[in-house]
């Protein structure tokens, strides 16, 4: 079943893509794995799947222990500061920056290990309550109070959009992210680069990816519906 997802998947991303007048290569698909056993994580793998995100610290560290083949690890959940220790030079990105003080946590732990670690920021396009992120009209002070840490590289911009039975209603928040991103990029701050933009799931990544999304983050779409009692 994954190996056929993965084929309807990447299908898809290839027909927004050229729908977009984009290259393939410009998206990354992040299969979200969470609440899913390592099993599945491995027939993702062999499968073609290069990149997985995960919500919760421990079962982000738990497979990063048991998976031994090259991975590229996302923490796309929302990252409690006590946990950063865990999870600094054991992902290649942290999605969900949204504050000054978690942002201070992922620099010290950084400076530590004496490593950078790369991270987006958050932004809550809808404003939602029930959502984390920062408020659109917040995103470039933030990234400027961000952007003096040395051990800490802002790679782009991250939200979570409405859950939705059309995509189209969608569009809206993917393409006010991608207007965001353009106009801090033309603010030349040190240390910063809006090179990604991490918009669209499953159920309307292929309208993300049309407004300039370059990780999708697919989970049900790969792995079927989740199983939260485990």
């Amino acid at each position: 079943m994954i190996k056929e997802n993965m084929t309807l998947v990447e299908a898809n991303i290839r027909k927004a893509c050229e729908k977009a007048g984009r290259k393939r290569e410009e998206v990354t698909l992040i299969s979200v794995s969470k609440t899913k056993p390592v099993p599945q994580l491995l027939e993702a793998l062999d499968a073609g799947a290069t990149d997985f995100g995960e919500n919760k610290v421990q079962e982000l560290c738990d497979k990063i222990e048991t998976i031994t083949q090259p991975v590229n690890w996302h923490m796309i959940g929302h990252l409690q500061r006590n946990k950063v220790k865990y999870i600094v030079g054991k992902v290649k990105l942290i999605h969900s920056v949204d504050s000054l003080r978690l942002a201070s946590q992922i620099q010290e732990e950084s400076a530590k290990r004496n490593i950078i670690s790369s991270i987006l920021i958050e932004v809550n396009v809808a404003k939602e309550d029930t959502k984390f992120g920062v408020m659109p009209e917040e995103t470039e002070e933030l990234i400027r109070e961000i952007s003096r840490f040395p051990n800490v590289r802002i790679k782009g911009l991250m939200t979570i959009a409405p859950f939705v039975d059309d995509p189209e209603d969608n569009r809206q928040y993917f393409r006010a992210l991608k207007a965001l991103s353009i106009d801090i990029k033309g603010k030349n701050i040190d240390n910063v680069s809006m090179d990604e933009l991490s918009m669209g799931m499953t159920g309307d990544y292929t309208v993300a990816i049309e407004e300039g999304a370059t990780m999708v983050r697919v989970g049900t779409g790969i792995f079927g519906e989740r199983n939260y009692n485990i």
